[in-house]
């Protein structure tokens, strides 16, 4: 007959060979479940990028011209002249429509010496108005060169002065989307081509994220933190960049 002491060690030979046993099994999910997850890692980040050069869609010229008279009448009525002078000089070049600011008014004024002190003082002389003018066409490359046939308005009395041009794309938010695309493209290209000297094979896309658009003359790589988007230039280059992760088998 057994006695309680005697049956002792047997009960904790089987309580222990479960622990054991149990641990074995604890220790074998925790490894399946690690290796699952170190082989879901396994990840490839790269970086693509496309380019693409583009033609200005949209000119915008900025000029101004003053007048200079000594009464501030005869300055509006010279500054109106001016005006139909600038018009029938756009209209005769094939441009009927232009945005001119409102007319800005300006006291000149001289130093005179009073000769019973010697003291100095400014007095008025006279008035110049001044008017800017603003024109927004798709004929980027003839509305610049209107810019030297302005001396026919000097050779007409108008002070006119040009104040530069602006080139804009105006289809820049379309080739921004197809940019990316196209980015995308070049990055999984470039993962895959990775992988295949690894003896691996790229599968799904994880994870993304867009770089900053720019937009800079032909040939130019500038880059900025908020993105160039360059408008003294004709002609352009966009670049887009992504990074993307890529999950590998």
């Amino acid at each position: 007959m057994n006695t309680p002491s005697a049956s002792r060690p047997h009960l904790f030979g089987v309580l222990a060979g479960l622990a054991l046993s149990a641990g074995l099994v604890l220790a074998a999910l925790v490894f399946a479940s690690a290796w699952t997850r170190i082989a879901e890692s396994q990840v490839i980040n790269v970086t693509g990028s496309a380019r693409k050069n583009i033609r200005s869609d949209l000119v915008v010229w900025r000029a101004s011209f003053s007048a200079d008279a000594p009464a501030l009448l005869e300055a509006q009525q010279k500054l109106r002249a001016d005006s139909a002078k600038v018009a029938a000089f756009l209209a005769a070049r094939g441009i009927d429509g232009f945005t001119a600011s409102a007319v800005q008014i300006r006291e000149l004024t001289a130093k005179q010496r009073n000769q019973d002190d010697d003291t100095v003082t400014s007095v008025r002389v006279g008035y110049r108005l001044s008017q800017s003018i603003e024109v927004h066409s798709a004929e980027v490359e003839r509305v610049p060169r209107l810019a030297s046939d302005s001396g026919e308005l000097l050779q007409q009395g108008v002070a006119f002065v040009s104040d530069g041009f602006e080139f804009i794309y105006t289809k820049a938010g379309d080739a921004k989307v197809e940019m990316m695309a196209e980015a995308t493209k070049d990055a999984r290209s470039r993962a895959e081509q990775i992988a295949t000297q690894g003896g691996r094979t790229i599968k799904e896309l994880r994870n993304a994220k867009m770089g900053v658009v720019q937009i800079n003359p032909l040939y130019s790589s500038s880059t900025s933190w908020e993105g160039n988007n360059d408008t003294t230039s004709l002609d352009k280059t966009i670049t887009a960049t992504i990074g993307a992760t890529f999950a590998m088998r």
